[in-house]
């Protein structure tokens, strides 16, 4: 008689086995319906799993994250289903569950068109109203070789003679079509709500460019039709807003084969950079960093000394001079302990914070490349705090208020907080992993901030914590660390001599708060679409004349602008004013100034906003006084006006 024990502690008695389904339908027919798996003992099964003896239980349906995970992964059959039946030479290969859906790969005699894939979907949503039902076979691995043999998948049938011979698989069945899967999968295929397909793109036989092309069909699915609704929004809505066709409108930067995943900064982009940079640079000054430079080029034993080398090795850019191996510089924390080292260190002078923004080189491969998104040479606001034990937890308090200053400054007010601790693989002590742990953990509670734990996740030499960004598109981008590290500054021999005369080993934290410049200002393109802040904007605003009678007056206020350090251009073109102002918006200035002689006489602008707002017409030195303000306080145009 099982003994199932419910989330909330309630218990349920039955006098013979009883499925997940039975259970949901003992508790209610509402969640028998909504069910789709369970998680028994902890472990994610079918709605069908029977338990035999006591145990515990949760009901798993499509508002739940497994749920969704479930829904994506019968998708994927689905899909596959629906190709056997619309090409049935087509082999099946693998199908997984990805972020916010599922891909097949399929080999076919030819590339899949837009037009099959339209088919395929349709396929599918047919599938679905059918509502045929999802079972779960057993198979021996031998037997299964065979079985899928027959059928001509050769591809399913070297997967399969892969997986050790005295392992039982698992296949599940749904009308005409059987797949391999570890599962769950949904009750019936009528159970997936909303499915969409994306894109179909090439992919090399187990990702190896030796072997065979096959055909790649990306799909969603989700757990409603409103959540596929917002998500297919936020997809077109994240094309219009992609970094590399902004920067070819606004002529912000390109990219091009003579140099893969290395940036050309045009002007306007570069001033968007330099801005950046020196906002970090004078923040970190108020915050008693010493910024310092260090070599690109590495004779490769310091990467050795360090660790780097048996780690990065293949992803670093080498060269041999004067019978010396050298590398580009894939990270600066090496180098930041040569600059420690200099002259022995006092008690007295820690904590130590050096800043750099450090040039760095990553051989990434060339099909990862994207953009600014992921690149090859990048620079970083890279920091390293050299300390006490002691000094831990208040550095790292400190660095979380220097963190969300910045965040809040570029527009971004939602961080998530994870804390990745002890590997496995590691080194020092559990007492100094117990201590660093502990200080991190106490820095993120004395902020009063909600966080996870990724157990095993930190680096080999001591635990992290990761700071994540989500956009406007509710997109989460990881951007800013901090570690602690009581290795690397006892494998370079640094030292110091503490209160009591002896020589410790500092404590190295590792910090970066932008990551990567470019990757950055990637984030910050497709997250304003291109609509810089006022004080990021690389022209902050554009005065321009409605005839030639007001040139002089235009080219007077443009210098007056400069002067106190306003990014201020003029447009003298013979054109017609309305559109000097469309192509003004379109290049997203924040701020544009018409002149006629009206203005002229009373030493005034008439002033509009990107967005089209009219704010009249105000003299020179208020409008230069809206500007600076708005600068200086780093707002969006609204904040500014409303000032």
């Amino acid at each position: 008689m099982p003994v199932i024990t419910l989330p909330d502690g309630s218990q349920r008695s039955f006098d013979q086995p009883v499925s997940v389904y039975d259970v949901a339908f003992d508790i209610g027919p509402g969640l028998a319906k909504a069910t789709l798996a369970g998680r028994v003992n902890d472990e994610l099964v079918d709605a069908s799993h029977v338990m035999t003896d006591d145990a515990t239980l949760s009901i798993v349906t499509a508002k739940d994250e497994a749920g969704l995970e479930v829904i994506r992964h019968s998708s994927a059959h689905l899909m596959g289903q629906a190709v056997k039946q619309l090409f049935p030479t087509a082999q099946v290969t693998i199908g997984p569950v990805i972020e916010n859906g599922f891909y097949y790969d399929f080999a076919y005699e030819r590339a899949f068109t837009p037009e099959d894939m339209d088919a395929i979907e349709a396929r599918m949503q047919e599938l679905m109203k059918q509502d045929i039902p999802v079972t779960r076979e057993v198979m021996g691995r031998d037997e299964a070789v065979v079985f899928f043999r027959e059928m001509g998948e050769e591809y399913k049938a070297e997967i399969i003679e892969s997986i050790p011979a005295d392992q039982e698989l698992s296949l599940y069945r749904q009308g005409d079509f059987i797949d391999l899967c570890r599962g769950p999968h949904v009750p019936s295929t009528g159970k997936i709500p909303a499915i969409k397909l994306t894109k179909l793109a090439g992919a090399y036989w187990r990702g190896d460019s030796n072997n065979e092309m096959l055909q790649r069909v990306y799909g969603t699915a989700w757990g409603n039709k409103k959540d596929l609704k917002t998500y297919l929004h936020n997809l077109a809505e994240a094309e219009k807003r992609d970094h590399r066709r902004l920067s070819r409108q606004l002529d912000l930067f390109h990219i091009q084969e003579e140099a893969p995943g290395q940036v050309f900064w045009h002007p306007k982009g570069w001033t968007v950079y330099q801005t950046i940079e020196q906002y970090m640079r004078e923040q970190q000054r108020m915050r008693n960093y010493k910024e310092i430079k260090t070599p690109q080029l590495v004779d490769f034993s310091l990467w050795e000394r360090s660790g780097h080398a048996a780690k990065y090795k293949e992803d670093m850019f080498s060269l041999v001079s004067d019978e010396r191996e050298f590398a580009l510089k894939p990270m600066n924390c090496p180098c930041h302990v040569q600059v420690f080292n200099q002259g022995l260190k006092s008690y007295r002078d820690l904590p130590m914070r050096l800043a750099e923004f450090g040039s760095c080189h990553r051989n990434e491969m060339s099909g990862a490349l994207h953009g600014l998104m992921r690149v090859r040479g990048f620079v970083q606001d890279d920091g390293h705090i050299f300390c006490t034990e002691d000094q831990i937890q208040v550095e790292v308090a400190d660095f979380i208020d220097f963190l969300h200053d910045v965040y809040r400054d570029f527009g971004f007010d939602e961080v998530i907080y994870r804390l990745s601790t002890r590997p496995d693989n590691r080194v020092g002590s559990d007492e100094d992993w117990d201590k660093a742990e502990k200080a991190l953990a106490d820095a993120l509670d004395a902020q009063k901030l909600d966080w996870e734990e990724l157990p095993g996740e930190g680096a080999f030499y001591g635990p992290k914590i990761e700071f994540s960004l989500k956009d406007c598109l509710g997109r989460v981008w990881q951007l800013g660390t901090i570690q602690v590290d009581f290795s690397m500054p006892a494998r370079l021999d640094a030292q110091y001599v503490a209160e009591d005369g002896s020589r410790k080993v500092p404590v190295m934290l590792h910090r970066a708060i932008l990551g990567s410049f470019e990757r950055f200002i990637g984030i910050l393109i497709e997250h304003h679409e291109g609509r810089f802040p006022l004080w990021l904007s690389p022209d902050q605003v554009v005065v321009m004349n409605i005839t030639d009678s007001q040139a002089d007056f235009v080219e007077t206020v443009e210098k007056r602008m400069k002067k106190v350090g306003i990014r201020a251009i003029s447009d003298l073109r013979n054109e017609k004013i309305g559109f000097k102002i469309r192509e003004h918006t379109l290049q997203r200035v924040p701020y544009l100034l018409v002149v006629g002689d009206r203005e002229v006489e009373a030493d005034s602008v008439a002033v509009r906003t990107r967005t089209g707002e009219d704010l009249g017409t105000m003299t020179v030195d208020a409008a230069i006084d809206l500007l600076q303000r708005g600068i200086e306080s780093r707002g969006d145009l609204n904040e500014v006006q409303s000032a």
